[in-house]
């Protein structure tokens, strides 16, 4: 199982990426880094990733998601995931809550809830997952593994480093890692089809921002690149 080696990112960190549907420009997604909060009394880091398609991609797959991760403040394991689902005709309203003590996670949609599962000691929520993955050294043709829930199942997710790339981008050229985590097991932000794909690329230095997403999703090929980073405090919501 991988080691954290530093914490990379800090709150108020935010990537606004620029969203295209092949040569379509589709819409926004962030990523963020909130303020600590508590969790069941545990001082907890917040992610939270959104997505929204334009007005154009509307008319035919409207997206409007949330997801809200919270893990200890040792990227040790995640304590509390939340998603609100908006795709197409998909409407989900997840909540994850996790037992370490006891290894378990429940899920619940829409205020129904599953039956607990177990979970492997130090598990992840997919968003906490890739924030955990930041902060391990990359070099090319390892993987780095982790445990992954989504509240149904716990797997161990691989992610492998394919290769170092330089990348021209609108908001600059960048020296990459490009990483290919494993989808098939757990669901991750977008609605996928069976045979989904994504490929991210981080900047192959010490902070592993990502600046590339590509995602093979069930109505084709999304893209997402960085348009804008901040770092400035967050505010409370």
């Amino acid at each position: 199982m991988a080691d954290l080696q530093a914490i990379p990112f800090a709150e108020g960190e935010k990537l606004v990426f620029e969203l295209s549907w092949a040569i379509i420009p589709a819409g926004e997604a962030v990523l963020e880094v909130r303020p600590h909060t508590m969790v069941n009394g545990e001082k907890a880091w917040h992610f939270r990733m959104t997505a929204e398609t334009n007005s154009f991609v509307d008319t035919f797959y409207k997206v409007r998601d949330r997801i809200d991760a919270y893990t200890d403040v040792r990227m040790n394991h995640s304590v509390l995931y939340k998603k609100k689902q908006r795709e197409g005709d998909t409407k989900r309203d997840i909540v994850v809550t996790f037992d370490h003590p006891n290894n378990k996670v429940q899920y619940s949609n829409f205020k129904k809830k599953k039956k607990p599962v177990n979970i492997d000691p130090g598990a992840f929520d997919p968003l906490s997952a890739f924030y955990f993955i930041r902060g391990v050294e990359m070099t090319e043709g390892s993987s780095i593994e982790r445990p992954v829930t989504d509240g149904k199942k716990c797997v161990i997710s691989r992610v492998k480093v394919v290769k170092r790339e330089k990348i021209k981008l609108k908001s600059g050229t960048y020296d990459t890692w490009m990483i290919e985590p494993e989808l098939k097991h757990v669901g991750g932000v977008f609605e996928k089809s069976k045979d989904a794909k994504l490929q991210i690329w981080v900047t192959a230095d010490s902070r592993r921002m990502p600046v590339k997403i590509k995602s093979k999703v069930v109505v084709g090929n999304f893209i997402g690149e960085l348009v804008s980073y901040t770092s400035t405090q967050a505010k409370k919501s």
